[in-house]
């Protein structure tokens, strides 16, 4: 029975979500990416950039922000996680593409991850684990149509009838089960669309980019 996987990053390490042509469905968290990855699975979406090149910003990102807006972060580049940091980061940037060039708070604190999946990817991977942005994925699944914020309760039960009805059914117990594990109502629901996105995604944004390590860079959704 396959099985299709979507992760998402939270504060400690990584939760997953699974889903499988049955309809059984479940979720689970590690600190690190590596025993997630190894559960089995036909397909996985990962909400982290994957495919980095050292400078400039992805095509992929610049068209997702075009659909989605600014949930999408712009500037994840290779080898951010070496500078000692944020300000040094910045100064680089500026100096090497001009000032309004550097990084976001956010995306800086995203930084190991970012070095954790460029670690656990090779382009024979890419077949079978691709990059997803659940904002891109949500849109999509309301119609192409952008929900309110998912930071309000209307945004939030926008998102969570949507994942009911594409099967994640137990989603609102859930998320009366992550107290205590440091998972964020937003990480548990992200991972629950990138598992659908896993299992229904057709769709791409991307213009065949490949970085230096011969990863496609592209946003499944």
């Amino acid at each position: 029975m396959p099985t299709y996987l979507g992760l998402d990053g939270f504060r400690f390490g990584w939760v997953a979500a699974w889903i499988n042509e049955r309809g059984d469905h479940g979720f689970d968290y590690s600190p690190g990416l590596t025993r997630l990855l190894a559960m089995p699975h036909a397909r996985a979406m990962i909400d982290m950039p994957i495919g980095l090149n050292p400078s400039g910003y992805r095509a992929c990102d610049l068209r997702a922000r075009e659909l989605i807006g600014p949930a999408v972060f712009l500037g994840a580049r290779r080898d951010l996680w070496t500078f000692p940091d944020m300000a040094a980061a910045n100064r680089y940037y500026w100096e090497q593409e001009g000032k309004g060039r550097g990084v976001s708070a956010q995306l800086w604190n995203i930084r190991g991850k970012l070095k954790e999946v460029d670690d656990a990817m090779a382009p024979a991977r890419q077949p079978t684990i691709g990059e997803a942005h659940p904002e891109l994925i949500f849109w999509n699944l309301a119609g192409r149509v952008r929900l309110e914020p998912k930071t309000s309760s209307r945004g939030q039960a926008q998102r969570i009838a949507l994942l009911i009805d594409r099967g994640f059914t137990k989603i609102e117990t859930w998320l009366t089960l992550r107290y205590r594990t440091a998972i964020g109502r937003d990480d548990l629901i992200d991972a629950c669309a990138c598992a659908v996105a896993a299992r229904d995604s057709t769709q791409r944004v991307g213009d065949d980019e490949i970085d230096p390590r011969g990863l496609r860079m592209e946003i499944n959704y």
